[in-house]
């Protein structure tokens, strides 16, 4: 699907960019190359998995799926335990404004 000079203008209009008629012309075309040289990489065959995680520093691949589990919550008492300035059950912070 090529791209348009509508489209190069809707996402300037997206990304507030005021863009003259030439800067559209010329950024349709680069736009083009480099959706042309993706869609290029999407046909090679790298013979690669998707990863989900990362790598150990062996080498090895690693996941941080895991099943959920239901676990009890805090309660006030503890969560508030380590706060610097509780109050009223509460943490109490600097005002922002």
């Amino acid at each position: 699907m090529p791209i348009t000079e509508a489209d190069i203008a809707k996402v300037a209009q997206l990304a507030h960019l005021e863009l003259a008629d030439e800067e559209l012309k010329t950024f349709g075309a680069q736009i083009a190359e480099i959706v042309a040289y993706v869609e290029q990489l999407n046909e090679l065959d790298t013979n690669v998995e998707p990863a989900i995680g990362g790598l150990t520093p062996e080498g090895e691949r690693t996941t941080t799926s895991r099943e959920d589990e239901i676990e009890g919550s805090l309660g006030q008492e503890t969560a508030l335990s380590e706060a610097p300035a509780p109050a009223a059950g509460h943490f109490r912070v600097p005002k922002v404004l």
